[in-house]
C-alpha cells in the first residue's frame, strides 16, 4: 500500500471521527420539568437545565467551584456577599443576563412560595441588591458559608420572556445549548446555542435518550447507538469492559442510599423502633452480595467522606436481628405489623434488589413488609407535592455543594423532604450555619450527625457507587456528584490542523 493511500485513509478516518458532532446520553428517567426553580433532581432536570441556563457559580468535573456568570465573588462580611458578573451576557433573544436578572430570579422563587422546590436552599437569603449592571450583592440573615456552592444549583430564567411563557415546558436559553426537539418519554434533542455568550461546547448536538431498563441501555451502548450510560449494575460494568466495544467503570459517589422512614406516624414515631429496623438489616452482606464489595456501608450518617461536615467518629449500626426483635417487643410492636415499603421504579442503582433484601430481613424480625412499586414521577408527586409518604421508601440523597449545610437540611423540620421533627437536630444545624469558621462548623455538624445516628430517622444503608459505560468516541472524566453534562465531554479525537 502506497504512502499516499495510507495518508488518504488516515485523513478519511480523522474526518469521520470529527464529523461525529452529536453525543447521545441515555438516561433512565425522563425530564419532569424544564423550570429550574421547580425541581431538585440534579441527575435529570437540573442537569438538563445546566445546558440551557446560566448559573452564577458552577462545579467542574474536578468537583471544584468555578466561575460561571459570576467571574469573581467575595464575602464582604459574615452576612454579605458580592458577585461580579461577566459583562455582555444575554439570553438567546437578546434579553440581558445581568444583576437585575439575578435579583428578579430570587424574587420569583420567593413569590412562588412553597411551590418553588428550591426555595429552602435559599431560606437564609434576606436581600438581593443591584449595585450596577455587573455587580450584585446578597445579604443573608445569618452567616451562610455554603452560599457560593449553593448558587451552583440556581439557574437563571429571563424575566421578560417568563412573563409570557411557561418555563416548565418552554425555554429561552442563555447556556451553551437550546432545545430543538422534545418528545416526553422518548428523547430530548439539544443543539448549540449560537447566541451563547461563553465558550462553544465541543458537540453540535446532544441527544438525551430515555431508556428506563438497565439491560436496554447496556445493549444500546454495545450496539454503538448511545455514547454514555450511567447507573448500571456492577455485573454489567464487568460485561461492558470485557466486550472491547466500550469502556465501563465505577467510582465513589457523593450519594447515600437509605430507607426513608415516615416518623410522623406510629410505629415509626419511636426512635427505638427506627433503631430496631437498622439492627435488622445486614448492610455488609448486602454490599457484598449485590455490589461485589464496591459500595461502602454508611457510617450511621448520610454524609460521605467527601462532604465538609462528615463525622469520622461514627460507625455503621451493627447487624443484630435479636436486638431488633427485642427493641420491637419493648416498643409494643406486635409480630405481623404491616409496613409498606415504597419503591420508585428505575430511579436507583439495583433498587429492586435492595428493597427485596430489606423487606426479607425486616420480615425475619417479625414485620409484614409490603413492597409497593411506583413510577418515579408519580412517587415524587406523592412524596413532595401531596406530602403523603408511606411508612418507608427507598431513597438516596446527595448535595452538589458537598457540604453538610445542604444535605442535612433535607431532614430539618421545616423541609418538605423531612418527615421528621427534632428541635435538637434543628438547633445543631442552625449552629453550623451561624458562623463562617470551619472549625466551629465542623463541631456543630458533628453534633448534628451524632443526633441523627441516635434517632435514626432513616435506615442507613450504603454509599452508592457511580457506575457508567462510555463509548470509545468520546472523552469524559467521570464525576460522582450526579451532574451529567455534555459540555464536560469532548470527541475522542480532537480537531487538529496537523498533517497526519
Amino acid at each position: 500500500m502506497s504512502r499516499m493511500v495510507l495518508m488518504f485513509l488516515c485523513l478519511l478516518s480523522s474526518a469521520s471521527a470529527l464529523a461525529s458532532t452529536r453525543v447521545v446520553i441515555a438516561t433512565a428517567t425522563e425530564v419532569n420539568t424544564l423550570d429550574p426553580h421547580m425541581t431538585t433532581s440534579v441527575g435529570s432536570d437540573l442537569s438538563v437545565a445546566s445546558h440551557l441556563y446560566s448559573s452564577l457559580v458552577t462545579r467542574g468535573p474536578d468537583l471544584r467551584l468555578q466561575p460561571g456568570l459570576a467571574r469573581r465573588w467575595q464575602a464582604l462580611s459574615p452576612t454579605r456577599w458580592r458577585f461580579e458578573l461577566v459583562p455582555g451576557a444575554h439570553f438567546a433573544d437578546g434579553e440581558a443576563l445581568d444583576a437585575a436578572t439575578v435579583q428578579w430570579n430570587f424574587q420569583r422563587i420567593l413569590a412562588l412560595g412553597a411551590k418553588a422546590r428550591i426555595k429552602p436552599w435559599f431560606a437564609l437569603v434576606d436581600q438581593v441588591r443591584v449595585i450596577d449592571a455587573q455587580t450584585v450583592e446578597i445579604d443573608t440573615r445569618e452567616p451562610f458559608a455554603a452560599l457560593p456552592a449553593q448558587l451552583s444549583m440556581l439557574f437563571l430564567l429571563p424575566p421578560r420572556w417568563s412573563a409570557t411563557h411557561d418555563p416548565a415546558t418552554d425555554s429561552m436559553p442563555s447556556g451553551p445549548y437550546r432545545i430543538v426537539e422534545n418528545r416526553p418519554g422518548d428523547h430530548l434533542l439539544l443543539a448549540r446555542n449560537p447566541q451563547y455568550w461563553g465558550p462553544a461546547p465541543a458537540f453540535d448536538e446532544v441527544e438525551l435518550r430515555i431508556i428506563p431498563q438497565d439491560s436496554s441501555r447496556v445493549s444500546a451502548l454495545l450496539a454503538g447507538e448511545v455514547d454514555l450510560i450511567t447507573n448500571i449494575p456492577l455485573s454489567e460494568v464487568q460485561r461492558i469492559e470485557g466486550s472491547g466495544r466500550a469502556h465501563a467503570g465505577a467510582i465513589t459517589s457523593t450519594r447515600s442510599v437509605f430507607i426513608k422512614l415516615n416518623t410522623l406516624h406510629p410505629p415509626l414515631d419511636q426512635a427505638s423502633v427506627r433503631l430496631a429496623l437498622n439492627y435488622a438489616i445486614d448492610k455488609r452482606g448486602m454490599v457484598k452480595a449485590l455490589f461485589n464489595d464496591q459500595a461502602r456501608v454508611s457510617d450511621c450518617q448520610l454524609l460521605t467522606p467527601a462532604y465538609f461536615g462528615y463525622n469520622p467518629a461514627l460507625r455503621p449500626i451493627a447487624y443484630d436481628p435479636d436486638k431488633a426483635r427485642q427493641l420491637l417487643r419493648e416498643a409494643g410492636v406486635k409480630p405481623g405489623t404491616r409496613l409498606q415499603l415504597e419503591v420508585p421504579g428505575n430511579a436507583y442503582l439495583q433498587g429492586d434488589e435492595v428493597t427485596q433484601v430489606v423487606a426479607a430481613q425486616l420480615q425475619e424480625v417479625g414485620l409484614d413488609v409490603q413492597l409497593v412499586q411506583f413510577d418515579f414521577a408519580s412517587w415524587m408527586n406523592k412524596y413532595l407535592k401531596a406530602h403523603n409518604l408511606g411508612d418507608m421508601a427507598l431513597l438516596t440523597h446527595a448535595w452538589p455543594t458537598i457540604d453538610a449545610d445542604g444535605l442535612l437540611s433535607l431532614l430539618q423540620g421545616s423541609s418538605n423532604y423531612a418527615y421528621y421533627q427534632d428541635p435538637v437536630f434543628d438547633a445543631d444545624l442552625a449552629a453550623g450555619r451561624a458562623t463562617l469558621d470551619p472549625a466551629a462548623r465542623q463541631q456543630a455538624y458533628a453534633a448534628a450527625t451524632e443526633r441523627l445516628c441516635s434517632q435514626a430517622p432513616v435506615i442507613f444503608l450504603y454509599e452508592q457507587p457511580f457506575t457508567y459505560g462510555i463509548s470509545h468516541r468520546i472523552r469524559w472524566h467521570a464525576r460522582g456528584d450526579d451532574w451529567l453534562r455534555a459540555f464536560d465531554m469532548s470527541p475522542a479525537m480532537e480537531r487538529t490542523d496537523a498533517t497526519p
